[in-house]
């Protein structure tokens, strides 16, 4: 890829992240997209055929900005199916606060608009990956509790972990981000672990 053409690609998706927080689940168009990046509508299609391309391509660039994969080594390397899950949590917990405007929008948008709800299912979908990875480490130590199967026990992780969740407890309950990870490290060792 051109460095030209990476630049127009790289205009186009910070101006459809600043749309997305600034819309607060307000459709965004790719004619809005356009004129923020300072592009021709073309040239957005050019990069991105479709709007959903678009704005799973936008929820993407913000794990390369905020470098996912570096963050998910630790959890990836862990010693234990415990060390896993909690480092999963922690990074899960963590990152929430840097992706919420966005994951709000898309949450808002996503009953009604089909391109949103192929973006918000997409992300949705690795961060369950991620929660698989944690309990398949947990049934390798020999440790899943035995009152759930690996698909159940994923399907309760990842419930756990939903912005859903966290929003009502960090903004509603007014708990801390620490205390939402200490208390969901906690409740997801409980539910899902032996002791």
């Amino acid at each position: 890829m051109s460095s030209a053409i990476s630049d127009t690609r790289t205009r186009i998706l910070k101006a459809a992240w600043t749309l997305l927080e600034a819309s607060q689940g307000k459709g965004v168009r790719m004619t809005d997209i356009a004129k923020q990046a300072g592009v021709s509508r073309q040239a957005v299609y050019l990069h991105f055929p479709t709007r959903s391309q678009l704005l799973s391509a936008t929820t993407r660039y913000l794990d390369e900005v905020y470098k996912v994969e570096e963050a998910l080594v630790v959890s990836r390397n862990a010693a234990s199916g415990l060390e896993r899950l909690d480092a999963f949590i922690d990074w899960w917990g963590n990152y929430i606060p840097r992706i919420y405007a966005i994951a709000k929008a898309l949450l808002a948008m996503k009953d009604t608009d089909e391109a949103a709800a192929q973006a918000w299912n997409d992300r949705m979908q690795a961060v369950r990956e991620g929660c698989a990875a944690a309990i398949l480490a947990l049934k390798t130590d020999g440790i899943l509790s035995p009152q759930h199967a690996p698909k159940q026990a994923t399907d309760i992780l990842w419930t756990m972990l939903s912005v859903r969740n966290c929003e009502q407890l960090t903004i509603e309950c007014r708990w801390s981000q620490k205390r939402y990870i200490q208390i969901t490290k906690q409740t997801a060792r409980q539910i899902l672990a032996k002791t």
